[in-house]
């Protein structure tokens, strides 16, 4: 048996981008920032706050969604998978990305009057 299954909660780092392939299919990228606090050790030796970003994917209905409701800086409960892939760059060299393919988004920011939602 073997599991490949992420689970993130964080803030959005920029307005998603989205774009529409083969038959209308909608697919949406966007960075996911998740920060772990810093802390002080019981010996006084300070840890500092530590930041990762994810790269994130979602297609068809959660693209959609997240063209018309999800905005930098919202916060977004996000569960999928890890998938690598490699292209090469201007140069010839090989270069990897990691990304998280959603199956499931939950928005956690709360709606704001007003902005057209």
């Amino acid at each position: 048996m073997s599991v490949n299954k992420v689970i993130l909660i964080g803030n959005v780092g920029a307005d998603p981008e989205v774009r529409y392939v083969e038959q209308g299919v909608a697919v949406a990228q966007l960075r996911l920032a998740t920060t772990e606090r810093g802390y002080t050790m019981q010996n006084g030796t300070q840890v500092p706050e530590r930041t990762e970003w994810h790269n994130v994917v979602l297609w068809r209905r959660l693209a959609e969604t997240v063209e018309k409701y999800v905005h930098k800086g919202d916060k977004l409960y996000i569960e999928g998978q890890l998938r690598t892939r490699s292209y090469d760059d201007r140069n010839g060299v090989k270069r990897y990305v990691v990304e998280i393919w959603a199956e499931q988004m939950e928005m956690l920011t709360p709606r704001q009057e007003g902005r057209g939602e």
